[in-house]
């Protein structure tokens, strides 16, 4: 006796999965977290071997996992080579990684705190106070380093934060909307341009430091400039992760998210102070190097969605992997002369901003 639960005939018939969804679910999610790891460990192993002196890839492998505590294997490596992997390569890969995921970790926050996929972390004039910090450093001669670190580096944080806090105070004396923020953000960066544009007319023999300086830069990369800048990227894109579902939240809107329980003034001003840090602190070692924090987050929204539960993470790994890559671009293609790594970025980054915008026709999502 047949209870229709099963076939008559030998026929087999499709039964749908029920699992499908929810392997699609997470199918897309796990791909593109491999993938991402896997481009960070490529652009590692291919930064510490290539260069001006190029090192054994087994050994470069071997090197990287004998500076993990509790290991000590035999790397294959001479003296003269573990110098440059060292004292030279190591602390420029992580530099590079430490700089590229806290500008994507800033931009993802900026996209979503202000609900536009086109916001970077320059947005409220970071770039522009930290050209000035810098300027004004070279100008007058300022002694004002931290210790080991150099005084650009102490002024260009200075000067990024206080571009920062003015385009923030006058936002919130606009009424604190996004909007208000915005064009807070775009009064600060033209006055701190005008100023620095001002200094450098009136000292034109300082040009040539300050130029190449804004250009972005990994070429004094060192484990002073390591320590300085890791404390700020493992705290604020900490903070960042933690925000992420919250990001979600904001793109609905304020009234939707405060029904939700959420508080949005909160949560935005959270998100821009630690994305106004994370920028600061990021280009007062390595110079204005653009495009990091557009690109990276919305090629990432296009493959996986623009659900901030992934995009978020993610921008941390591949932002470091995409700026390690470019670091390798920047040394070799003129070698042995090194090409300044915001001109990488921006040969990279303009035309996917330009596919961005043909793209935006339709909508951004």
């Amino acid at each position: 006796m047949n209870d229709g639960s099963v076939p008559l005939s030998g026929t087999a018939i499709a039964v749908p999965d029920r699992a499908d969804p929810v392997r699609r679910a997470f199918r897309v999610p796990m791909l593109a977290w491999v993938t991402s790891v896997g481009l960070l460990v490529i652009a590692v192993l291919a930064s510490l071997a290539v260069g001006a002196v190029d090192l054994p890839l087994g050994g470069v492998a071997l090197a990287t996992l004998d500076a993990l505590p509790l290991l000590d294997l035999d790397t294959g490596l001479d003296d003269r080579q573990l110098v440059i992997f060292q004292q030279w390569r190591l602390p420029r890969v992580v530099l590079a990684g430490l700089v590229g995921a806290s500008l994507s970790w800033s931009g993802a926050a900026y996209q979503g705190v202000f609900r536009n996929p086109l916001a970077d972390p320059f947005l409220l004039g970071v770039g522009a106070g930290a050209g000035l910090g810098a300027t004004a450093v070279v100008v007058f001669g300022l002694d004002v380093g931290w210790g080991p670190i150099a005084s650009i580096p102490a002024g260009a944080f200075v000067g990024a934060l206080g571009a920062a806090s003015l385009a923030f105070w006058l936002g919130r004396l606009a009424g604190g909307s996004s909007a208000a923020l915005l064009l807070a953000g775009v009064a600060s960066a033209s006055f701190f341009t005008a100023v620095q544009t001002f200094l450098q007319q009136r000292n034109a023999d300082t040009l040539r430091i300050v130029y190449s300086w804004l250009q972005g830069s990994l070429g004094t990369a060192g484990w002073s400039e390591v320590r300085l800048l890791a404390p700020y990227t493992v705290i604020g894109g900490a903070l960042v992760v933690a925000h992420r579902r919250h990001l979600d939240v904001l793109r609905v809107g304020e009234a939707e998210a405060r029904s939700l329980g959420a508080d949005p003034v909160r949560i935005r001003v959270t998100l821009i102070v630690v994305a106004s840090l994370l920028t600061a602190a990021a280009v007062s070692v390595s110079g204005l190097i653009s495009f990091v924090g557009l690109v990276v987050p919305h090629a990432i929204r296009l493959v996986v969605g623009s659900s901030y539960r992934i995009v978020v993470p993610l921008s941390g790994l591949v932002g470091a992997a995409f700026l390690i890559g470019a670091d390798v671009v920047a040394r070799t293609v003129l070698s042995p002369a090194e090409l300044p790594i915001g001109v990488v970025t921006a040969f990279i980054g303009a035309p996917f901003f330009g596919l961005i915008l043909a793209r935006s026709r339709g909508g951004f999502r």
